[in-house]
């Protein structure tokens, strides 16, 4: 069962999102039919009349409809609940509530959180031991971290992806469900692994803004000194990150100077092909009145996707500002925290890079020159060293992968000897070939 209240809103949501779903085909519907009666002249007038007053009752009554079905459904649900005396509990530490939840909050996020508060997730460490959110205090801290160590690596998942998301393809790939590169780093480099959850629909600056506040509190909650700190990010995770990283610098938050290493492991620094298709793509359609209705869908996307389109973020640009009013009119390149260690892991679909087709597509949604950092035109100052590709997987292989693990190990071991951990990455690469 779920709460009352996530009910509720799941009600309102389907109701409204069936009820523009339904407003949307009848204006299509409208428009094809306007020119049909235009083709034919005055001659149809009293036919057209007749024809648009009957359609816009229709589609109104049956966009009411739609919109109320839901609503009565979840009312009728909560109290059968109530009646049965069920327990109450949340979907979203559920596996598949928690996806659904991480898609539409990624979608639409900046929408949900402010009209559908119920299912929005709030930016929280996850506690995996006793479940819910970590409570950022000692008492919260130490009771999600009962073995914590100075070491900590914090997970920053990707659009619409959760903090569970890090534990895709491990039956695949590792041959148990169980394993993750928090978990591998815990057993052989001694790092305590914490797994962030956040609304990937919002702004990344606002998710970069919460992320420093939070880790504030979480690191002077930790139950031992923290002496490394380390940020790994998936796509916008990265991004994110990155963000976080900045705005604990201009703010002189005193986690900053603890940050050893920021890892962004596909992360579109220079923006993502898709999201700049589609933004190309809106005004298009929004040209015929037949395809409006699909150009005001896909300007109805989240801030969140709509950051993904350049990957340039700062802390003085605030949510919701037109990404390509601040590129053009105060782009600024976000600097790397200073002390700290940025690398990049880099996918594509192909084996060698620069294949024609990997080129083209990189890992299916960040080309290789995005998630490095390097295009020509933009450059960020990775070093040399830090850098990697894996190739013949895609975007969401990267989440857990025994190739990206070497990689992740060989920049996070304090004692690695560079040339060993070479033979590990070649090992791995040469047992996926």
């Amino acid at each position: 069962m779920a709460t009352r209240s996530e009910v509720r809103d799941a009600g309102r949501l389907v109701g409204d999102s069936l009820a523009g779903l339904v407003r949307g085909i009848g204006r299509t519907h409208l428009s094809v039919s306007s020119r049909t009666f235009d083709a034919v002249g005055p001659v149809a007038a009293p036919v057209r009349v007749l024809h648009d007053g009957l359609t816009r009752g229709v589609y109104a009554t049956v966009a009411a409809a739609h919109a109320v079905v839901p609503r009565v459904g979840a009312f009728v649900t909560n109290e059968r609940a109530d009646r049965d005396d069920s327990p109450a509990d949340v979907w979203s530490p559920r596996s598949r509530a928690a996806r659904v939840l991480g898609v539409l909050n990624g979608l639409k996020g900046d929408t949900v959180a402010t009209a559908y508060p119920e299912l929005a997730f709030p930016m929280a460490l996850r506690d995996h031991v006793n479940g819910g959110d970590v409570v950022p205090t000692h008492d919260g801290v130490s009771a999600a971290y009962p073995h914590a160590t100075g070491r900590v690596v914090v997970f920053v998942h990707g659009l619409c992806e959760t903090d569970r998301s890090w534990w895709d393809g491990a039956e695949r790939h590792h041959g148990e469900p169980s394993v993750s590169y928090g978990a591998l780093l815990e057993d052989e480099l001694g790092f305590t692994p914490a797994y962030l959850r956040y609304n990937s629909g919002l702004a990344v600056a606002d998710n970069g803004r919460a992320l420093a506040e939070l880790l504030d509190d979480v690191v002077a909650a930790w139950p031992v000194p923290v002496r490394d700190l380390v940020l790994i990010g998936h796509s916008m995770g990265g991004l994110v990150a990155r963000s976080a990283c900045d705005h604990a610098d201009v703010d002189v938050r005193s986690w900053a100077g603890l940050v050893r290493h920021v890892v962004c492991v596909g992360t579109p620094h220079l923006g993502a092909p898709l999201e700049r298709r589609v933004h190309r793509m809106v005004p298009v359609l929004d040209r015929l009145p037949e395809t409006r209705p699909l150009a005001a869908l896909l300007r109805d996307r989240s801030q969140g996707v709509q950051d993904l389109r350049h990957g340039v973020f700062a802390s003085d640009v605030s949510g919701g500002a037109d990404p390509d009013g601040y590129l053009a009119d105060r782009r600024r390149e976000v600097p790397f925290l200073p002390g700290a260690t940025y690398c990049f892991i880099a996918a594509t679909v192909t084996r060698d890079r620069d294949h024609p087709l990997g080129r083209v597509i990189g890992d299916l949604l960040v080309t290789y020159p995005s998630a490095s950092g390097s295009d020509g035109h933009r450059t960020i100052p990775f070093e040399l060293d830090h850098g990697a590709h894996v190739g013949g997987i895609t975007h969401f292989d990267l989440l857990n992968h025994p190739t990206v693990y070497a990689h992740l190990r060989r920049w996070l071991d304090p004692h690695g000897r560079v040339d060993a951990a070479n033979d590990v990455v070649a090992a791995c690469l040469q047992r996926f070939d």
